[in-house]
C-alpha cells in the first residue's frame, strides 16, 4: 500500500480548510445579499448587486464541493429562476396599471413593515431583478464549469 505524498496530504488539507470556510461564509454571504437587496431602493445596492453576491455564495460552494453537489442544493434548475424573476418584474410594473396609474409607477403601502421599512412595487421589482441575476449568473457559470 502506498503512502500519500506530502503534496496529496497538502491538497486534502487545503480542501478541508476551503470546505470548512465555505460552510461559514455561505450563510453570511446570503444574508448580506438579502440585506443589500432590501436597502437597495434608497441606498447603494438593490436586486442586481444582491443577486451577484448570492451567486458568489453558490460559486464558492461549487469550488469547495462540486458543481453536482451545489446543483443538488436547488430543488430545480437555476434556469427556472430567470422566467420567475422576469414575471415578478412584470407584475410589479403592471400593478399600478390596475390602480389607474401609469405603467411602472411606484406604489407604496401606507404603513411601514418592521425591519423592512416601507414596501412598494420597487421592492418587488428589485426582488425580480435579484432572481433573474441569480438565475443567469448560476446558469452561465455552471455551464462553463461543466464544459471545462
Amino acid at each position: 500500500m502506498k503512502r500519500p505524498t506530502n503534496r496529496q496530504k497538502s491538497k486534502t488539507f487545503d480542501l478541508i480548510i476551503l470546505k470548512t470556510a465555505t460552510n461559514y461564509l455561505i450563510p453570511l454571504l446570503l444574508m448580506f445579499s438579502i440585506f443589500v437587496l432590501l436597502r437597495g431602493h434608497y441606498l447603494s445596492g438593490g436586486g442586481f448587486v444582491g443577486g451577484l453576491i448570492a451567486s458568489i455564495a453558490f460559486v464558492l460552494h461549487s469550488f469547495a464541493h462540486t458543481t453536482k453537489v451545489t446543483l443538488a442544493l436547488f430543488r430545480f434548475s437555476p434556469k427556472t429562476l430567470i422566467p420567475v424573476g422576469l414575471s415578478i418584474c412584470l407584475v410589479s410594473a403592471l400593478i399600478p396599471v390596475f390602480t389607474g396609474a401609469p405603467f411602472f409607477t411606484g406604489l407604496w403601502l401606507e404603513e411601514p413593515i418592521a425591519v423592512i421599512g416601507s414596501v412598494g412595487t420597487a421592492l418587488f421589482f428589485d426582488i425580480g431583478v435579484y432572481t433573474v441575476v441569480l438565475g443567469v449568473t448560476l446558469t452561465i457559470l455552471f455551464t462553463i464549469k461543466d464544459n471545462v
